[in-house]
Formats: structure tokens, sequence, C-alpha cells
């Protein structure tokens, strides 16, 4: 795995409303789960050669150094650009032991993830969870293997994604699914959704957060367009014909799939909305108690 140079790695969240997280953290660089959909392909945010995983050069000493300078605590997010758990972090540890420096400065923690390798460190994790909020979100759009592994064709399969969600429950980490993007044509079906639900309710999953539809630009789309005739027959056809050259492709039952979708949230007690998501993280300890952290106030 190649190294790149990387003046900062900790930087100000420009959207706190997103998990109410307060910086973001990308040690990868890139990514290799192959997801035909991914929005982080496009252009527009710089990164040559998306498929192939670089290191930032000496990460753990920049973020040391970065969470020393930190007069603000507050929670680190990771994921969004590049997993924090590829497959090169089964060898080199670094997402591991950037999480103990989070723990040792006092930070708390909110992971994206589509692997089940988040579950190596729970240790960590419980550790940070005793005196800081900690949130792991993981992606499950598929409700069955064989529809996961066409279209995130390099990860954890759904069902071990799921097992990864149970064992994180289990010892009490506040865990959900990130039930996004939901594919026009090929996911937004109310089997689709309804399954998700089901498969969440059964790992205790605390939360389900929805989009019905996904994001196409540039050469993100010629990607995803690429994909669509190796793998769904007919299925661009269909894009180009519903949406042209929007950028958001709101799924058509986006309203339908959304009304079933919250009733059966409603049902299993599982939380849907952004600002009850971010109350149930931050405001409880991993036994339900209240939690007082003046730090988050």
């Amino acid at each position: 795995m190649n190294e790149i140079y990387a003046k900062t790695i900790i930087t100000r969240s420009k959207n706190d409303y997103w998990f109410g997280t307060d910086y973001n953290m990308n040690i990868y660089k890139g990514c290799s789960h192959g997801c035909i959909y991914c929005d982080s392909r496009s252009e527009c945010y710089g990164v040559d050669q998306f498929d192939r995983v670089r290191v930032k050069l000496d990460a753990l000493t920049i973020i040391e150094k970065e969470l020393k300078k930190k007069q603000k605590k507050g929670v680190i997010a990771t994921g969004a650009m590049s997993d924090p758990y590829n497959p090169f972090e089964n060898e080199y540890k670094i997402t591991r032991e950037a999480l103990k420096l989070i723990k040792t400065y006092g930070f708390g923690i909110a992971i994206a993830t589509k692997s089940d390798l988040v579950t190596r460190d729970l240790d960590i994790l419980e550790e940070i969870n005793k005196t800081n909020p900690v949130i792991v979100k993981v992606t499950i759009t598929c409700g069955s293997d064989e529809l996961s592994e066409k279209i995130e064709p390099n990860v954890a399969t759904t069902s071990q994604r799921l097992k990864a969600i149970n064992s994180l429950r289990e010892r009490g980490i506040y865990t959900g699914v990130l039930m996004m993007p939901i594919l026009p044509f090929i996911q937004d079906n109310e089997r689709n959704i309804s399954d998700i639900v089901s498969l969440a309710k059964s790992v205790d999953a605390n939360f389900i957060y929805p989009s019905f539809g996904v994001t196409l630009r540039g050469i993100q789309r010629v990607h995803f367009y690429n994909k669509l005739d190796e793998i769904f027959s007919g299925v661009k056809d269909k894009y180009i014909t519903e949406y042209g050259d929007q950028y958001s492709c709101k799924s058509k039952s986006s309203k339908e799939l959304w009304k079933l979708f919250s009733e059966l949230c409603d049902e299993g007690n599982i939380k849907y909305r952004m600002r009850d998501i971010i109350k149930g993280y931050k405001g409880r300890d991993k036994n339900g108690e209240s939690r007082q952290l003046s730090i988050f106030d």
C-alpha cells in the first residue's frame, strides 16, 4: 500500500447536522470496496485512482498533534470518503491506533463503515463509550446477500454486517444502519425495505437512517452506468429516461416507501429521524441512563 503526504487529517465538520459530529477524520484515501454507486468517486472530491487505497504518511503523528491542539472537545467522524476498515486495516491497524488516541485525548467517535472488521476494536470503543459519545453506522442497502454482492462486491455481505451490528449492540455500543443509497429500479421496493427493517430489528439496531435514491454526476455517473450495463440489463435506459442529467435521482416510490419505512420503524421502536438519533447516542450511556457530559452541552 502506498503512502501519500497530508498536512492535516482532522478537520472541522462543515455540517454538524449530520449525526451531530464536530470533526472529520480520513486516514486513508481511496476505497477498494467497489460499490457501483459511490459518490466519492466524483471528480469534485479530487481523489485520483479512487479504487486504490493509500494511507496518509505519518497519520498517527499528525492525529495526535492535532488532538492535542483542539481546545474544543467533540465527536470525530470517520468513514465519509474512505472506509476506515478497508482490507489493509486488518494488517496495519492505523484506525485502531487512532481510536486509542481519541480515547486518550477525550473525544467521541462516529464511525461509518461497510466492514465487519469494526468489531475487532470493540475493546477500545467500549472504553471511549464510558465517558464520551460513540456511534457506529453500518451501511446496509440490500436485504439479501445476493443483491449486496452485486452492487457492493468487495465488502462484507449484508448478513456479515448484521452480525457486526449485533456484536456491537451486545457490548453496549450505539449502532444502527445507514440505509443509503436505495437505488431506483433495483432496491426501491417494499420487499427490500421491509427486509432491511426486519433484519435491523432482529439484531437490536438502535436506528436506521434512509435515503430513497442516489446521486449521480460526472465520472461517477459514467462508472455507475457502465456497471448497470454489466449487471442489470436495461436499467441504465430507465435512468436516462427518468432522470436525464439530474444530480439527485430520487425514487419515484419515495413517498410510499417512506410511509412503509417509518411505520415499520415505529412498530419496531427503531429511531429514524436525525434529531432522535443524535439525542440517542449523545444523551445516553450504554445502559440507557442519562449521560452528563458538559463538553457536549
